[in-house]
């Protein structure tokens, strides 16, 4: 199984490489051919796009995302899973 992500944060220009074996999270130089170039373009047009991935949610912090809040709107998932608002 692969242990290595490329991510995008809506707002954000760049992509980071995050190494789950090593820890960490590199800035990615933007992509200048292939499909990854073709992804990121669909991605800075407003789309979505996912492959090998089956949870990625935006928090405001990690004490917020390992206290179960999982978006900056206020909610969280409950022990569940369920969405919930404060």
């Amino acid at each position: 199984m692969a242990n290595i992500a490329v991510l995008g944060l809506q707002g954000e220009e760049g992509l980071w490489v995050v190494d789950f074996s090593a820890g960490t999270v590199t800035a990615l130089p933007a992509p200048s051919t292939g499909a990854l170039k073709d992804a990121d373009d669909l991605r800075k047009a407003g789309a979505t796009v996912t492959k090998g991935v089956n949870l990625a949610v935006l928090a405001t912090s990690a004490d917020a995302a390992s206290g179960g809040y999982m978006d900056a709107g206020g909610g969280y998932m409950d022990a569940d899973g369920g969405y919930m608002d404060k």
